[in-house]
């Protein structure tokens, strides 16, 4: 199986931006954590992070025919990126939407999700462990 891990605006800010939300772990260990989990799981992996919308949008378009499965963090475009759920929608790779905050818990505007109309299932709240749960999920039902 080969996994597109994707990463939004400021997330490669993390260990810096708003631990009390976020943690205190870096994106360096972020990407150190997904690597050794996905390399123990024997699943291929590759990890793309951007602060542009249309930077994601030609990851996403790009793993057409290439990958079996996207976990993405879109960031604060979860709640503004018409075009992010449209690239998810074409490709047509079954996508789990991931958060390292609980934002159902947070701002009322955090509230909405345009890219969880495209995606097999969402995982908040749980820290980046919610990457890993992600992949599990992928993997499990391929």
């Amino acid at each position: 199986m080969k996994l597109l891990v994707i990463n939004g605006p400021n997330l490669n800010m993390l260990g810096i931006r708003e631990p009390d939300h976020y943690g205190k772990e870096t994106y360096a260990d972020l990407v150190s954590k997904i690597k050794s989990y996905c390399e123990h799981k024997s699943v291929s992996v590759e990890l793309y992070q951007s602060n542009h919308e249309g930077d994601l949008v030609d990851a996403i378009q790009k793993a057409y025919g290439v990958f079996d499965g996207i976990v993405i963090n879109p960031g604060a475009y979860t709640h503004t990126s018409i075009a992010i759920l449209d690239a998810v929608k074409s490709v047509n790779i079954p996508t789990v939407e991931v958060h390292i905050s609980k934002v159902e818990e947070r701002e009322e505007f955090r509230q909405i999700s345009y890219i969880r109309l495209a995606c097999v299932k969402t995982i908040t709240g749980h820290g980046t462990d919610g990457y890993l749960e992600a992949i599990d999920f992928l993997t499990e039902n391929k």
